[in-house]
């Protein structure tokens, strides 16, 4: 469905209001995390680490939509932090595995609480029902737009 037109696209603040929410998302998690020495790009690693079993670079670019490089140098802050650790996969001594230290586990075991302030941070202004909807809102959107993150980890919803 076509909602926007060159006639009204003026109007349009969609591509605004998402990006100023993104940024502001990150700078709420940044304050979060500043007593613990990581910013909320390195939290995201963490995070989806943690939460998703992911432990490869390849698959942690496609979740973060981050290029190979900015990957590297993330993963080399948080290797020198002593959160992760990078070793040869058993299976394919060709393919890097990452794994959380026992730091970085300790760390990993609190983000959910400190995601969850931040959030509430973020979303606090909204009613139960109205946060319900914004994320069926958003997951529909990057649904239709066959974002393959959403469409793995939440499936297909009307």
């Amino acid at each position: 469905m076509a909602h926007f037109t060159p006639e009204n696209f003026h109007n349009c603040h969609l591509g605004l209001l998402l990006g100023r929410a993104a940024i502001l998302k990150d700078r709420i998690i940044d304050t979060h995390m500043e007593p613990h020495g990581i910013t909320a790009a390195q939290f995201k690693v963490l995070i989806i680490m943690a939460q998703f079993g992911v432990d490869t670079p390849a698959e942690l670019c496609r979740h973060l939509s981050l290029d190979s490089g900015s990957m590297t140098r993330m993963l080399d802050r948080l290797e020198q932090k002593d959160l992760l650790a990078r070793k040869r996969s058993e299976q394919d001594r060709r393919q890097v595995q990452l794994v959380l230290t026992a730091a970085g586990q300790r760390l990993a075991d609190r983000l959910p609480h400190i995601g969850a302030q931040a959030l509430n941070q973020l979303a606090g202004a909204l009613e139960p029902g109205e946060l319900q909807t914004l994320e069926h809102i958003l997951k529909k959107i990057l649904i239709a737009a066959g974002d393959p993150i959403t469409l793995q980890r939440v499936g297909r919803t009307d």
